[in-house]
């Protein structure tokens, strides 16, 4: 019997798992409904490209798990496919005798996750990898890589089309609800209003997924909170300051990881990103703004406890945001020979980051099963290194018909 499914979100996690389901004989029809008029154009499409190798994650996570399954994975893919792909090398710098001694863990679970030929650099290593860079110590990931994930959204687009599904692009979700024998999907597109029924329903809709679930019946929380990330790109003459990926050290007592500098497969060099609270869920800059989107995030009990938490890294994100000089001195700490006339204003994404009814953010990748909708509630960053893995882990879910509804992982 021929099954039906819906991927609601035309990212690169959701056209992975339209390319999963049918590779895999999991549907054997499988519709893409897309909202924008091309697929990629929100997080995919508005983020660094790198290729995360698995520093951060803590041990036996789904994050820490998909993320190294995704890197060989990804590379294996834009290998076969053509698709830019380049292991450039990532250094962690330690600026001081405090951020140094965080390293040691950071280390300890890089090399837990199995994170291939992470090696500590002293002062003088550090220098040899990065001249412009300076520091007391650094560690050093020679795998993590850069891509191209719209490149990867296409080709994964053009394998699902090749193997018969459909791409419905400029078409939104206006409501999903679930009968006896499917899931119907109401949609408004070229064609006007809709309803189609499917045997099963994935969401992978990122700034919007929340939403949708809960119209399908899943839990008010966690909520999606839109954070603006902006970039500063170097000008092209001065694209020599780095060789490779320039990190902080993280810093526990934050959400966020902080400025980092950002060499791209199209040669352009990235400073940043901040991460400020954005005035819509597609508000890339402060021009535009949702009151419905905003009422909704500040309005909400967990941001009431997140904002009592973390006022003061709010302040300073937002000074960084109107300030170009307070930006990139945030990069100078890094790379002294950087100036203000060095760079130009870059792109601006807005990582779809969930929240808890705690105020907490949501720190691993999370999968909401309600009856035949499957929700992918939480995936920022690794999910694009690790698109073909988290595909790889929710069509296994599926395929195993679990029974009984909620959280799966």
């Amino acid at each position: 019997m021929s099954s039906t499914c819906a991927v609601i979100g035309g990212g690169i996690v959701g056209v992975a798992v339209a390319h999963e389901l049918l590779r895999t004989g999991a549907s054997d029809q499988v519709t893409i409904v897309e909202k924008e008029p091309a697929l990629a154009q929100h997080q995919t499409g508005r983020n660094s490209g790198v290729v995360h190798a698995g520093l951060y994650y803590p041990p036996g996570s789904l994050k820490a798990r998909l993320c190294r399954r995704g890197v060989g994975m990804l590379r294996e893919f834009c290998t076969q496919h053509g698709v830019a792909y380049h292991e450039i090398g990532k250094v962690l710098v330690a600026l001081d005798e405090v951020e140094e001694a965080r390293l040691a863990a950071i280390e300890e679970r890089a090399r837990a996750n199995g994170v291939p030929g992470v090696r500590r650099l002293d002062a003088r290593a550090l220098r040899e990898l990065e001249p412009h860079v300076q520091g007391v110590g650094g560690l050093h990931s020679p795998t993590t890589a850069i891509a191209d994930y719209p490149g990867v959204t296409r080709a994964l687009a053009g394998l699902v089309e090749q193997a018969g599904g459909r791409v419905r692009l400029s078409t939104t979700v206006t409501d999903l609800r679930e009968t006896p024998s499917g899931v119907d999907v109401h949609t408004e597109g070229p064609d006007g209003r809709e309803v189609t029924r499917y045997d099963r329903v994935v969401v992978c809709a990122g700034l919007h997924v929340d939403r949708l679930a809960r119209k399908a019946g899943g839990a008010e929380t966690p909520r999606i909170m839109p954070f603006r990330g902006e970039y500063w790109a170097l000008v092209p003459e001065r694209r020599h300051l780095v060789n490779g990926l320039v990190y902080p050290v993280p810093d526990p007592r934050y959400p966020f990881l902080g400025v980092h500098i950002t060499p791209r497969v199209d040669g352009e060099v990235l400073i940043g990103p901040n991460a400020v609270l954005a005035l819509a869920r597609e508000g890339y800059t402060w021009g535009k703004v949702s009151p419905r989107d905003l009422l909704e995030a500040v309005g909400s009990r967990g941001f009431a406890h997140f904002a009592r938490a973390n006022w003061r890294t709010g302040i300073a994100e937002m000074a960084g945001s109107l300030s170009k000089r307070r930006f990139v001195a945030a990069a100078q700490r890094y790379v002294p020979d950087l100036s203000v006339g060095d760079v130009v204003r870059g792109p601006a994404g807005i990582r779809a980051q969930a929240m808890d009814a705690d105020g907490s953010l949501v720190d691993d990748f999370r999968i909401e099963r309600q009856g035949r909708v499957t929700a992918l509630r939480n995936a920022p960053s690794p999910a694009a290194t690790s698109c073909l893995a988290i595909a790889e882990h929710l069509v296994a879910e599926l395929t195993g018909e679990r029974s009984g509804d909620g959280r799966v992982s």
